[in-house]
């Protein structure tokens, strides 16, 4: 029996997204060669780049592996959001390393996340955010419009943060 709160699980490795909610697609160079999608890859999946970005993860596993139990929390001092997720697929290829997280009872929202880094045939290091989101308690209903916005924001701080992992080397 799943734990997930919504039944199009997967969708955001094999697409379409799902009508019906909040989408976000964001995409950012994050480096260049194989040595860049290496970090980059194992800044994703080891949790450090959501961990750079200022949040707080409790995972069940070192990596990304499908079952993995995460719990990603965000906000100031005794302000904080925790999001229960549970890790649905992932990606270890060669050009492509990443996973995706479903949501799980008491998340805010309901849906589906991805994180994965692509090395481009001209060696760019691309990473992406995708998700597809709506709200799922009474606080994210009300806060609205203000939640894509928030979204969009904590994508772009991803991409920040695993940039500088990657230069950092």
């Amino acid at each position: 029996m799943s734990t997930l709160t919504y039944p199009e699980i997967g969708a955001t490795r094999l697409g379409p997204l799902p009508d019906g909610y909040h989408h976000l697609h964001h995409r950012v160079a994050v480096g260049r060669g194989r040595a860049d999608f290496e970090t980059a890859g194992a800044a994703v999946t080891g949790w450090r780049m959501h961990r750079t970005s200022g949040a707080r993860v409790r995972a069940s596993t070192a990596r990304a592996e499908p079952g993995t139990s995460v719990r990603v929390s965000i906000g100031l001092g005794p302000l904080r959001f925790t999001a229960p997720c549970e890790v649905v697929w992932t990606a270890y290829e060669k050009e492509r390393i990443g996973f995706a997280y479903g949501t799980r009872h008491r998340h805010p929202e309901r849906g589906e996340e991805c994180f994965v880094v692509e090395l481009a045939d001209d060696g760019t290091v691309w990473f992406t955010v995708l998700a597809f989101s709506r709200p799922a308690r009474w606080y994210s209903r009300v806060a609205g419009p203000l939640v894509p916005v928030l979204q969009r924001w904590y994508a772009r701080r991803l991409g920040t943060a695993l940039g500088r992992i990657v230069s950092e080397g």
